[in-house]
C-alpha cells in the first residue's frame, strides 16, 4: 500500500499578475522598516511559481593590502563591481495562499536554493517571515 507524503518544497503555481506588486511592496516595506541601513537596495523578482528576494550590499573592500595587479582593477572599480552583485536571500514558492510560502535558502557552499523551515519552525510562512529568516545575509 502506497503513502501520500507531503512535500511543500514541490508543485506550486504560477503566481498572478496581481499578487506581484502587493507581494513585492511588503517585502519592501518589512526590509526598510526592519533592516534600513543593512542594504543599498532589495531587489524582488518573480519568475513562474516563484518569488526570488536579492540584497545589494556596501561592499567591504580594505584599502589596506589591495592588490590591483591581483584583481586587474582599481580599489574603487572593485567597490563599483561588487555593488552590481546581488546577495541571493531566498526563494518563496507560491501554492496559491499569499500567506503561506514554502522558502528555500540560497547556499552559497553549493550554488543553489535549498529548502528550510521558517523561523516559526514551519515550512510554510508570510514573505515578511521569509524575509525574516533569511535576513543573517544582512548581518
Amino acid at each position: 500500500m502506497a503513502s501520500w507524503v507531503y512535500d511543500p518544497h514541490s508543485g506550486g503555481m504560477k503566481i498572478p499578475v496581481r499578487v506581484k506588486e502587493p507581494i513585492k511592496q511588503r517585502i519592501l516595506t518589512y526590509a526598510a522598516e526592519h533592516y534600513a541601513g543593512k542594504y543599498n537596495r532589495i531587489d524582488v523578482h518573480f519568475r513562474g511559481k516563484f518569488c526570488y528576494i536579492d540584497a545589494y550590499l556596501e561592499p567591504e573592500v580594505p584599502a589596506e593590502n589591495f592588490n590591483e595587479e591581483f584583481y586587474g582593477c582599481t580599489r574603487e572599480e572593485r567597490i563599483e563591481f561588487l555593488r552590481t552583485v546581488p546577495t541571493h536571500l531566498c526563494r518563496l514558492r507560491y501554492s496559491g495562499d499569499t500567506e503561506k510560502w514554502a522558502m528555500a535558502f540560497y547556499t552559497y557552499s553549493n550554488n543553489k536554493y535549498e529548502p528550510c523551515v521558517f523561523n516559526n519552525g514551519t515550512f510554510k510562512g508570510t514573505p515578511e517571515e521569509a524575509f525574516e529568516s533569511s535576513a543573517m545575509y544582512l548581518q
